[in-house]
């Protein structure tokens, strides 16, 4: 496990509860201390006991005879992580993403960053989505995710690698619907962040999940995604959980801007960490405008974000669109 944050430490507890041997990377030595020593991680789930797992801060004694290199950094740091570790990845080793985004300047998706950097075939690429809130899988609350990898064999290795009581993995094949599910929805958790955040209602945040959804097929068939994917866990039910869970770092960003807040106290009210869609909601535009697919929320969440549009100019702007079939 490469990455000790809220979800990789999750999943790492899912890894463990399911039988599996982990050994977990750390970049900051007291992390990985905290885990091995005290079975905790105080920076990210600190009211979390964590069963036995191995931590360090050497990659190399992590990646030492792994089966499954499982990659839990923020999308746009996993290229350069990736270039360190890459030389002491076993050559055979299924490579898990957990991270979710559109790398920003190559809009690749993180299986094809992780390919291109390390060198491995893309049938070892493996990645996983769903609606997965970290506190509440490492709660113990009952789940289901997605494993998605072209290699079926794999996708099944991984899945029997983290099945417990109470985490439930499917498999599937189709990477690309995965990949842009588990990317586009933390934009639009932004969306419906800044409309809770203006003290809209039920109505406007059904119609901005819903529209979202409408984005995001547009954009992963125009990919080559399959729609029954973008339906399932990775889409439907990741997009769910993401936008209306107080828990999710996405929503919650989008929710102070909404309020009146700047970037600034945003990333301060989320305690520091990543909330993937603010820089994916750039990339993912840019995406959609490479491929020919309109996408209203996406750039409307951008302009908020990066272009000082405010969030009542952006509600205006979008209901002000011209009227057309659903």
């Amino acid at each position: 496990m490469l990455g000790a944050g809220s979800w990789g430490t999750a999943f790492a507890k899912v890894l463990a509860e399911a039988g599996t041997e982990v050994t977990m990377w750390a970049r900051r030595p007291e992390v990985a201390k905290a885990i091995a020593g005290e079975h905790r991680n105080p920076w990210y789930l600190p009211d979390v006991e964590l069963p036995p797992i191995a931590a360090t801060d050497d990659h190399r004694i992590a990646l030492d005879g792994a089966d499954i290199v499982v990659l839990a950094v923020p999308s746009q740091s996993l290229r350069a992580n990736l270039a360190a570790w890459k030389a002491d990845i076993p050559a055979d080793a299924t490579l898990l993403s957990l991270a979710k985004g559109i790398e920003t300047g190559t809009l690749l998706r993180m299986s094809q960053v992780i390919a291109e950097v390390s060198g491995a075939d893309p049938s070892r690429v493996a990645v996983l989505s769903g609606p997965n809130l970290a506190k509440e899988i490492a709660a113990r609350q009952p789940a289901a995710t997605v494993v998605a990898c072209s290699d079926a064999a794999r996708a099944e290795a991984v899945q029997r690698a983290c099945a417990t009581g109470y985490f439930r993995p499917y498999t599937n094949t189709d990477v690309v619907g995965c990949e842009i599910g588990g990317a586009c929805k933390n934009v639009i958790a932004l969306a419906c962040g800044i409309a809770s955040g203006m003290g809209l209602g039920d109505n406007s945040i059904a119609s901005l999940i819903t529209r979202g959804l409408a984005e995001i097929i547009r954009l992963g068939v125009a990919l080559g995604a399959e729609p029954v994917t973008l339906a399932g866990l990775a889409g439907v039910g990741d997009l769910v959980a993401t936008c209306t869970s107080p828990l999710s770092r996405n929503r919650s960003f989008g929710h102070v801007l909404g309020s009146g807040g700047t970037m600034e106290t945003a990333q301060e009210a989320t305690h520091g960490q990543v909330a993937e869609g603010v820089k994916s909601c750039t990339s993912v535009r840019a995406l959609a405008e490479r491929t020919g697919v309109e996408m209203p929320l996406t750039d409307a969440v951008h302009r908020v974000c990066h272009e000082g549009l405010s969030a009542a100019e952006a509600v205006g702007q979008l209901l002000g669109r011209r009227l057309k079939s659903e």
